[in-house]
C-alpha cells in the first residue's frame, strides 16, 4: 500500500498555494514515517478551522532500503554473468575481533547480502585477546588468496590493536572499504581513478544520482569531516561538480552556511544536530547519522534518529532520507559493488 500525504504548513486564509508536493513512499518499507506525516496532519486539522488555506511543503523520501534491494537484484545478474563467463565467484573476506554484538550483527547482515547475489563469503572470527601480528597474518593470507577479491576488517578493533596498520596491509587490490590511503589519494586527484571509493559516501552520491539530483554547478555542504565519510564525500561532490564546502566542529557559522546549499549531507555524529534553520528550501537532504535517543514509548526504550532533525528538515526539502532505511543499507550494497568490481577487474587479468 503505498501512502500519500499532504505535509502542510498554515499560511494566511486567501493565500496562494505556491508549491504542492507530495510525499510518497512504501508503507511497507516506511511504517514511523507514513505514520508521522498522518499524525501530524490529524494534529493540525484538529487544531485549525476549516477554510484555513495550506501550503504543502513536504520531502520526498529517498527510500534507501528500496534501492539497496534494486542493486542487489543488478549485482545477482553481473555475478551470474560473471561466472557463466570466468567459471569463478566473487569472493569476501570478512575479519571480526572481539565479540561485539553490534559488529557480530554487521557481519551476519553482510554474508546475508552476499549470498543473495552470489558472492562467496569467507570469514575469520578472533578473540578480544588477539594481538595485532595475528590480525595482520589473516590479513596478509587473504591478500595472498587468488579467491578473495574483497578484504573487510570490521571496526571497531579492539583499543590494543592499530586500525591503521591493519588497514595499510590490506591489499590496493582488495581494498573494498576504500579506506587505503593510495585509493583515497587518488579519490583526491583530478584525474585519478580510485580502485574502490569508501562505501557509505558512495553510496550518498548513488542515492543523490537514482533520485535525479543535479549535483554539477550545485552548492553542497558535508557536515562532518571524518575519514569514514565527511571527507570522502565531499571528494565525491566534488567529482561530480558541486561546490563544496565542510562543516565541522570549528566552523563558527554552520547553520548560516549549510543554509545555502542545495545538498547537504550530515555525518556529524550528532542527534539531530541539523535542524531546520540548516536546510535551505527545495534542498536535498542525505542524513548518514544514526544515533539512539531515550524513548519510554518506544518498546527497547530508545528510538533512532539521524544527524539531521527530520520532522523540521523534511518540511524544507525537497528530497530527504529516513533514519533507518536511508543511507544504511546503501552501504552494504556499495561493499558488494566494489567487491564484484574487484573481483571482474581480478578475472580479466587471468
Amino acid at each position: 500500500m503505498n501512502c500519500t500525504v499532504h505535509h502542510t504548513r498554515l499560511v494566511p486564509e486567501g493565500a496562494r498555494l505556491e508549491r504542492q508536493v507530495h510525499l510518497r513512499h512504501s508503507w511497507a518499507q516506511n511504517k514511523a514515517a507514513c505514520r508521522f506525516h498522518q499524525n501530524r496532519l490529524k494534529t493540525i486539522r484538529q487544531r485549525h478551522p476549516a477554510g484555513v488555506v495550506v501550503q504543502a511543503m513536504s520531502a520526498e523520501i529517498i527510500d534507501g532500503k528500496a534501492t539497496a534491494a534494486t542493486i542487489r537484484q543488478e549485482l545477482k545478474v553481473e555475478v551470474d554473468a560473471l561466472r557463466e563467463k570466468y567459471g569463478k565467484s566473487p569472493g569476501l573476506a570478512v575479519v571480526l575481533v572481539g565479540e561485539r554484538k553490534d559488529s557480530q550483527t554487521y557481519v551476519r547482515n553482510k554474508k546475508k547480502a552476499c549470498e543473495e547475489v552470489g558472492i562467496v563469503s569467507y570469514g575469520t572470527d578472533l578473540p578480544e585477546t588477539a594481538s595485532q601480528e595475528e590480525v595482520l597474518k589473516v590479513v596478509e593470507e587473504y591478500n595472498a588468496d587468488p579467491n578473495v577479491h574483497g578484504i573487510l576488517v570490521q571496526l571497531p578493533l579492539p583499543d590494543h590493536i592499530d586500525e591503521q596498520v591493519i588497514l595499510d596491509a590490506i591489499s590496493i587490490e582488495k581494498d573494498v572499504d576504500g579506506f587505503h590511503p593510495l585509493n583515497i589519494g587518488c579519490l583526491a586527484m583530478r584525474g585519478r581513478n580510485p580502485k574502490f571509493v569508501p562505501c557509505t559516501p558512495k553510496g550518498c552520491i548513488e542515492l543523490l544520482k537514482r533520485s535525479g539530483v543535479e549535483m554539477a554547478g550545485k552548492k553542497a555542504a558535508v557536515v562532518g569531516r571524518s575519514n569514514i565519510v565527511g571527507m570522502p564525500a565531499a571528494l565525491l561532490l566534488q567529482r561530480e561538480n558541486a561546490t563544496v564546502t565542510i562543516i565541522h566542529s570549528r566552523t563558527p557559522n554552520g547553520a548560516e552556511i549549510c543554509s545555502s546549499a542545495d545538498i547537504v549531507i550530515a555525518a556529524c555524529g550528532k542527534a539531530e544536530m541539523v535542524d531546520g534553520s540548516w536546510i535551505k528550501p527545495g534542498a536535498a537532504v542525505i542524513d548518514v547519522g544514526i544515533n539512539a535517543v531515550d524513548d519510554p514509548t518506544a518498546k527497547r526504550g530508545y528510538r533512532l534518529v539521524g544527524d539531521v532533525n527530520f520532522a523540521e528538515a523534511s518540511e524544507k526539502a525537497s528530497y530527504i532520507t529516513p533514519v533507518p532505511g536511508g543511507v544504511g543499507p546503501m552501504t552494504i550494497a556499495m561493499l558488494l559493488r566494489n567487491c564484484v568490481d574487484g573481483a571482474e577487474a581480478a578475472f580479466s587479468k587471468a
